[in-house]
């Protein structure tokens, strides 16, 4: 099919072209041969009447129009994304249709370690993809790479709503054996303490949690750092480190390696999760089944012997 001379089929190649800066790779994403992503590559040329790669020592670099219309290819293949998605039929019993989903290890566990088992009978063919939080997941939620995107209200983007998914408060913790826990908590206890810090990115190298702490302008030893909520409470065993974590994520640890909990001694803020979901896919009926889904999975409290 042509529009204004153009073969749309070359929009998706040239999507994928400027995303991998690379022929081959390109082609092998696309599941077509090399000298068939080659002719595409020509053809856009010949369209836009630019290179649109540039080789550039030993690889290939976007000229300055192609970063221009890049933007705009990604708005315009959302879209179409989401009129496909509108008009077609949704039936989770037969679906095999994959959703990207952004959602820290931490929800990871909480919530969709359970949902899995629930789609299990429900939609046994529906695909999910977890992907962590990073530097461009703003960027690519509003380019439709992403379905929803699931974050602290700290971190949610101003582009699009968001709707709160639940609420989690924060508690100290360490080790079965260690001496702290012995009596109630002191906020001096717990700032002469070592610390395990999440560290989550390069924009925010801190987990909400640490950035409240920091927040408070207090010193605290925080000699490891790791880039895994699931990691904490390993890490604080057989030491007199602590942590800070949500206490769903504890509660289930708890049931896994000697650990304890306590209350912050200090007023600390909990933490609030919101959902975002592109505007211009609100109505899409599989990404509001599998929304409900997780909200149904997020107003319920974890059991973690299940």
């Amino acid at each position: 099919m042509r529009f204004k001379g153009l073969d749309l089929n070359l929009l998706l190649a040239l999507d994928v072209l400027l995303d991998e800066k690379s022929v081959s790779r390109s082609a092998e994403r696309l599941h077509i041969s090399q000298p068939a992503m080659s002719a595409a590559l020509r053809r856009l040329r010949e369209y836009f009447n630019d290179p649109i790669l540039k080789q550039h020592g030993k690889r290939m670099v976007s000229t300055p129009h192609a970063l221009i219309i890049r933007q705009e290819l990604k708005v315009v293949l959302a879209s179409v994304e989401a009129l496909i998605s509108k008009t077609a039929f949704f039936d989770p019993a037969t679906t095999s249709r994959k959703f990207t989903i952004t959602a820290s290890d931490y929800l990871a566990q909480v919530i969709f370690v359970p949902l899995i088992r629930n789609l299990r009978n429900l939609a046994p063919n529906i695909q999910l993809e977890i992907v962590p939080p990073a530097d461009s997941t703003h960027e690519l939620l509003s380019q439709g790479s992403i379905d929803l995107v699931i974050l602290p209200e700290q971190m949610i983007s101003d582009e699009f709503p968001s709707e709160l998914l639940f609420e989690d408060r924060f508690v100290i913790v360490g080790c079965q054996s260690n001496p702290i826990f012995q009596q109630a908590m002191t906020e001096e206890a717990f700032y002469t303490s070592g610390h395990v810090v999440v560290k989550l990115g390069n924009r925010r190298p801190i987990s909400v949690s640490d950035q409240q702490l920091e927040a408070r302008k207090k010193s605290r030893d925080t000699d490891i750092l790791i880039s895994s909520f699931l990691l904490a409470p390993e890490m604080v065993v057989g030491t007199d480190r602590l942590t800070v974590m949500h206490e769903r994520l504890a509660n289930i640890f708890a049931t896994r390696v000697p650990i304890v909990t306590a209350p912050l001694p200090f007023s600390f803020p909990s933490i609030k999760e919101h959902v975002q979901v592109h505007s211009a896919r609100s109505n899409d009926p599989g990404i509001q089944y599998i929304l409900q889904k997780i909200k149904e999975a997020a107003i319920t409290k974890t059991n973690p012997n299940t």
